[in-house]
């Protein structure tokens, strides 16, 4: 076998579990930070803090009773989960999570496919992704479901316009649809010290463009505020309101994995990517110092907290933090561990900021929803794109 194919293989074992993992574990950190927004401790009973939960979770779909609503039109019924979970896993393939390293000494991207148009990848997979919420809606014989797909296509399709008009604006910038191109286009300080992101890029910053992002972003991942297809007090639940078990796992997976796909892409075409805040050498020991902050402040809380078993589960955690800060302080590591880690930095403050919201924020009208998008939303993202484009023209060399 080439080093080409093992190194892919390898790659892709690697982000799938990954990308699994996180996915599984990020409902648990939602539930945990809800809690503390609501004063309530969230999961406790399945493993220490509750850290069990998401496998119990697993079981617990795998074993519920499966079934198919009369009348249903079966064999879309079934399509819709795994048109929607599918189209939701494969967008990652394309996000670049650091620059070229060398492995087994051969050259390799941090990235499955790099592909130069990645950002078209991932827009048409997002337009074909409504396409298993509105099967599920209508394929399901029920009128909620069938409410709830509509509303969701008709949503995903208006927010879709300012979502791809934002888009073009640091494409303008950095002069290409690769996302590597985009993430090293980012590279490198402006009087040493602030970062060449594009929300900080000359000569236009997309700091305006970053917000309109994220709010189309919420909507195209049906997130409170934006979560109308869902709404539990309209419609039961929606287009999945006739789903279980594993066929409803696939909904529910798909929902955060394009949660990590847009905070990915928030990350690459307006943060820099794998680009740190600092100037190297001072970013290299900034995971270490991170990691070593946490286990101090494990070991400090182990004292306090009188809560059962937290006397042993926290030495244990900041154990693990130090072990980490280790770790990262390896020179020879550094190379590998530094890049992924300002990326999943930036995607993880992303991620926080969607649980964040929705512990919040209410949820909109439904013509609030649709008036925002077409009356407000999309002017903004065309002003941005027009202003974007007529700032490159006049000041080629700013870039």
């Amino acid at each position: 076998m080439s080093f080409f194919l093992i190194v892919t293989l390898v790659k892709i074992a690697l982000v799938f579990a990954v990308f699994m993992t996180t996915l599984a574990y990020l409902q648990w950190v939602e539930r945990k930070v809800l809690a503390h927004i609501q004063s309530r401790t969230g999961p406790l009973r399945v493993g220490p803090h509750g850290l069990l939960q998401p496998l119990a979770d697993v079981f617990k779909l795998l074993t519920k009773e499966d079934l198919m609503p009369p009348h249903a039109n079966k064999f879309f019924y079934l399509l819709a989960p795994f048109i929607a979970v599918s189209l939701a896993l494969v967008s990652i393939s394309v996000i670049p999570f650091g620059p070229e390293v060398s492995v087994w000494g051969g050259k390799t991207f941090m990235e499955i496919g790099g592909l130069n148009v990645g950002i078209l990848f991932i827009l048409a997979v997002g337009a074909i992704s409504v396409y298993g919420i509105a099967l599920a809606g209508w394929s399901s014989n029920n009128k909620y479901s069938l409410m709830g797909g509509l509303r969701s296509s008709a949503q995903m399709i208006s927010y879709e316009l300012p979502f791809t008009l934002v888009i073009v604006s640091p494409l303008l910038l950095a002069n290409t649809l690769s996302f590597r191109g985009i993430a090293d286009s980012q590279a490198g300080y402006y009087w040493d010290f602030i970062p060449r992101w594009s929300i900080f890029q000359l000569p236009f910053p997309q700091i305006f463009g970053f917000i309109v992002f994220m709010i189309a972003g919420f909507a195209e991942t049906n997130r409170i505020p934006f979560d109308l297809p869902e709404a539990e007090n309209e419609l039961v639940a929606g287009f999945h309101t006739e789903y279980s078990s594993m066929k409803f796992a696939c909904f529910f997976m798909a929902e955060y994995a394009n949660m990590v796909t847009i905070a990915c892409v928030a990350t690459t075409l307006f943060l820099g990517s794998w680009h740190p805040l600092f100037p190297a050498p001072y970013s290299d020991w900034v995971p270490s110092l991170v990691f070593v902050g946490a286990a101090l402040w494990l070991f400090l809380q182990s004292g306090k907290i009188g809560r059962k078993g937290d006397h042993i589960t926290f030495p244990l955690f900041g154990i693990a933090a130090l072990g980490f800060a280790v770790i990262f302080a390896i020179p020879f590591l550094q190379t590998y561990l530094v890049p992924i880690f300002w990326f999943a930095s930036k995607a993880g403050f992303i991620l926080f900021t969607y649980i964040w919201i929705r512990g919040t924020l209410p949820r909109f009208r439904y013509d609030q929803l649709m008036h925002f998008a077409w009356t407000f939303l999309f002017p903004c993202a065309l002003i941005n794109l027009l202003l974007t484009a007529l700032m490159v023209a006049l000041f080629p060399e700013q870039k």
